[in-house]
């Protein structure tokens, strides 16, 4: 990694609320609101928007942990904005908190933990698992 990534490092992300992110199972909406599973990728998103500007031209990042509280709902066309905050980086190991909020009303929180890996070994282990 390049260096330069440091403990309290900031990315955000603003979305807004559309009829894919609703909670459904099966291609039936349960809710009509922003699901956990959206959450879950946006967090992983803004995560990873931390680590890019430090990966080298080989090295990629992988996904190794998410832990997530939905705290409230947030209806179709609600603009959230998600930010990640390094909390720890050690090695390879990238470890960030994240707070979704709509306003000022904190909507989920949760951390990510990501790996930096050479993208040689991630392609062993993908081709590995085939």
């Amino acid at each position: 990694m390049k260096s330069g990534m440091e403990v309290g490092r900031q990315e955000s992300i603003q979305i807004q609320v559309t009829e894919d992110m609703f909670a459904r199972f099966e291609d039936v909406v349960v809710h009509p609101v922003y699901s956990t599973v959206a959450m879950v990728y946006h967090m992983e998103w803004v995560s990873r928007k931390i680590i890019l500007p430090f990966l080298e031209d080989d090295e990629e990042g992988m996904g190794a942990a998410v832990q997530v509280k939905h705290i409230d709902a947030a209806p179709y066309q609600t603009t959230i904005t998600l930010t990640a905050t390094l909390i720890e980086h050690r090695d390879n190991l990238v470890l960030t908190t994240i707070e979704a909020r709509h306003n000022d009303q904190l909507i989920g929180k949760g951390e990510v933990k990501q790996v930096i890996l050479p993208k040689e070994m991630i392609q062993k282990k993908v081709v590995s698992n085939k």
